[in-house]
């Protein structure tokens, strides 16, 4: 065998020369450079970067104070909530893994998944929470006697029936709110050491047998992150639509890009209306429901070009034809 092969100058890494790679630096940008911008919009909630920064922080330290840190992992089990992109920065801060969890998958498979993982904490919010309730349930059965709960935590929604986080909450939940007052707003939250570390996991729905799980890196995530502005030409002042579950391998790592939020074709013409919106993502279906939309339910023509980035199934040619025809790019 040949002799080791050495750089010309063999330097070692340290401070000065080297940092490790994560998207979690982008949020601590954000909140210095632009602290007043707004950050996310979700009905009639609306934070800063300052704010998403500190609520991110507060969730990190209210994690690190029931020992969730590097080497867990913290399911969440919700649609596209401020609580769902939080969760991207505040969970990996804590040094654990996110693991996002779609919430169209059945009971059963979810408790595989849950199981597999090894979820220490569950995040669901109200409306998904008798499947979490369900998931646990299986889980809790075929354990036979040794099961230990994972901590849950239910996020409440003001647009939806308070009933739910009610009953979530005499079941014994915490709620999400109430979980980040426990947490200090000025964590001092440390960057991975190594980009290899786990920053997120995935699971494929289990449609031909147990579900399989992907792990992504902080590398991979600041390197998927910074190629969505590049490659789709987002420049300063980008408004994004989430019309992209972020369950769906973390939104196309959108979360750690940038941030805004709807959901019926109908939302989607208001936001653009009304948000400045300019881009979203959308599957082939939603790309449909756009250019089938009621005259009266549209925004047309559009107030500026609006650019639109679809996967999974080829959309037909007629569907993608009628859009660019309504100012889509």
């Amino acid at each position: 065998m040949g002799a080791e092969r050495k750089d010309i100058d063999d330097l070692p890494r340290n401070p000065a020369n080297y940092t490790a790679l994560s998207p979690l630096g982008f949020l601590d940008r954000a909140a210095l450079v632009h602290p007043t911008r707004k950050s996310l919009i979700h009905g009639s909630v609306s934070y800063t970067w300052r704010q998403t920064y500190r609520r991110c922080r507060q969730l990190a330290s209210a994690l690190t104070k029931r020992s969730v840190t590097f080497g867990s992992t913290v399911a969440v089990i919700s649609p596209n909530i401020p609580a769902l992109f939080e969760a991207h920065f505040g969970i990996p801060m804590s040094g654990a893994v996110l693991n996002t969890v779609n919430i169209r998958l059945n009971a059963e498979t979810i408790a595989f998944l849950l199981g597999h993982s090894q979820s220490d904490v569950i995040m669901v919010d109200q409306e998904s929470y008798s499947l979490a309730e369900n998931a646990l349930k299986i889980m809790a059965d075929k354990s036979k006697g040794k099961f230990k709960p994972p901590t849950l935590i239910v996020i409440g929604d003001q647009n939806c029936d308070p009933k739910l986080l009610q009953y979530a909450l005499e079941k014994g939940a915490i709620e999400y709110e109430k979980f980040l007052e426990s947490g200090d707003p000025d964590f001092e939250w440390k960057p991975p050491e190594d980009e290899w570390h786990s920053i997120a996991l995935g699971y494929t729905s289990g449609t031909t047998a147990s579900p399989k799980g992907v792990v992504l890196h902080h590398r991979g995530a600041y390197l998927m992150a910074l190629s969505n502005a590049i490659v789709w030409g987002m420049t300063e002042g980008a408004v994004y639509l989430w019309t992209l579950p972020m369950f769906h391998c973390n939104g196309g790592c959108f979360p750690w890009t940038l941030a805004e939020r709807g959901v019926t074709a109908k939302g989607v013409y208001t936001a653009i209306a009304n948000l400045g919106v300019t881009h979203f993502c959308a599957a082939p279906v939603v790309l449909n429901s756009i250019v089938n939309t009621p005259q009266d339910e549209t925004t047309l023509p559009l107030p500026r070009l609006v650019h639109v980035m679809t996967a999974g199934a080829a959309p037909p040619p007629s569907v993608l034809l009628r859009n660019v025809t309504r100012g889509f790019k």
